[in-house]
């Protein structure tokens, strides 16, 4: 599905050579809290004297303004500065400032220059690096992996259990993720590999192919295999040959468009244990894509969001379009991504390919998800009703990324730091480690 949109300006670094030389004694530390709280005072002028010759003409105080707007939007007012800290890129000196605002932390990144200008500014949510407390770190161990395609992994390994293991693939939704599907500040899934580490379960995560190598989709036709499915077959065929491993007993956990796929994976991997589909939709993609683009808007208090979201259902509406063709150009789809690879998911029926299969599935799906609702949940329940290798469980207070609130959902939910719900993980451990979760 899309990623769920924050709605938060992220300015761009911008990045200038140095013009001249001038001693300024201010530490950059000091200079970049000033600019944050000349920001929180609305003072756009100020705030913008001490940017270099490119970035005062790409960020002028109008402009910046605008942005500082779009922020306190979505994250809400400003509130403290929480800790700095500085790091070195390239030639600039980089002081990182983590914000709180009324809704969300946010990091706050400037940059400068040898003349101690601004030289870039960028706002990010906040990413913390605690784990969660169902993760046991002395339980397990991880491992930078390569898959036979290329792409860069981590495989994680308990060092408590008794090998061989069983062990899990991690299948990400649409868009370039990294391995740890990092959203805002969460990282779903290396909460779910270090969650079922700690259980005696080993697991493959790993940074999707767009996010590695972009380069290989631009101006090109391509569909899900290439993206998703292909690499997906690789990771399996790593584990196979690791002597931790119970190639018995591997299983493949998609979220998302990932969870879509399992069932055509599965067609292809029939000696996969188990596929376990999280948050995935049923139906039509025109048809979920549509359902979110409504919801935000309603939710919306932003004209000019409303607007950008009716364009974007112009586009999701062509997905239904009979003349749909690979002569359509991209950038007249959502995401921008060609015809040839709507045209490949199109007739895909994930439950009726699901129904022909024999594998064992648990099906998750957290009631307060706007990206992928209940209405596909039950669609899933409807197709298969009667499988007895086949479970369902649905969390009141989860949304998409299987992380608890409460009320309306809003995109700016995903501004604050989580983790996916422990009851989720002691359930992908019930299921893995049960008999019903196993090929005989």
């Amino acid at each position: 599905m899309l990623q769920p949109s924050l709605w938060i300006c992220a300015l761009l670094f911008l990045l200038a050579a140095p013009l001249f030389a001038q001693k300024v004694p201010t530490d950059p530390t000091a200079l970049a809290s000033r600019l944050i709280e000349q920001l929180a005072k609305e003072d756009f002028t100020g705030a913008s004297e001490r940017f270099n010759d490119r970035l005062k003409v790409a960020l002028p105080p109008d402009k910046l303004a605008t942005a500082w707007k779009l922020i306190t939007e979505q994250a809400g007012p400003f509130k403290k500065i929480l800790k700095t800290r500085t790091e070195k890129d390239r030639q600039y000196d980089v002081v990182i400032i983590t914000c709180a605002f009324e809704k969300a932390n946010l990091d706050a990144k400037v940059a400068y220059d040898a003349q101690q200008k601004v030289a870039g500014l960028l706002f990010s949510p906040a990413v913390s690096s605690d784990l969660p407390t169902y993760v046991r770190p002395a339980s397990y161990r991880e491992e930078d992996v390569q898959l036979p395609g290329g792409l860069p992994g981590t495989l994680a390994v308990p060092i408590e259990a008794k090998a061989p293991l069983p062990a899990v693939v991690l299948l990400h939704g649409s868009g370039p993720g990294d391995r740890d599907q990092t959203l805002g500040p969460n990282k779903p899934f290396r909460d779910i590999a270090l969650g079922l580490a700690s259980r005696g379960i080993a697991s493959l995560r790993y940074d999707k192919r767009t996010r590695v190598r972009p380069e290989q989709f631009q101006n090109a036709t391509y569909t899900v295999r290439e993206e998703i499915l292909d690499d997906a077959r690789s990771a399996l065929t790593l584990l196979r040959v690791r002597p931790e491993v119970d190639r018995r007993r591997l299983f493949v956990l998609g979220h998302s468009l990932g969870g879509m796929l399992l069932p055509r994976l599965a067609r292809e991997e029939s000696e996969v244990a188990g596929l376990i589909v999280l948050a995935a939709p049923a139906r039509p993609f025109a048809d979920v894509l549509t359902d979110q683009l409504d919801y935000l808007s309603a939710v919306s208090t932003s004209e000019v969001e409303k607007a950008q979201l009716a364009a974007l259902k112009q586009q999701a509406e062509r997905l239904r379009d009979p003349g749909l063709s690979e002569a359509t150009p991209a950038a007249q789809l959502p995401s921008g991504v060609p015809a040839s690879y709507w045209l490949d998911l199109r007739p895909y029926d994930p439950p009726a390919t699901a129904r022909t299969l024999q594998t064992p599935m648990l099906i998750l799906q957290g009631e307060r998800d706007y990206q992928v609702t209940r209405t596909d949940f039950e669609l899933w329940k409807r197709v298969l009703a009667g499988r007895s290798n086949v479970k369902f469980n649905l969390y009141a207070q989860l949304n998409h990324l299987f992380m608890a609130g409460e009320g309306q959902i809003l995109p700016s939910e995903y501004l604050t730091s989580s983790h996916v719900a422990q009851v989720v993980i002691d359930d992908l451990a019930k299921w893995i480690t049960s008999s019903a979760g196993k090929r005989p």
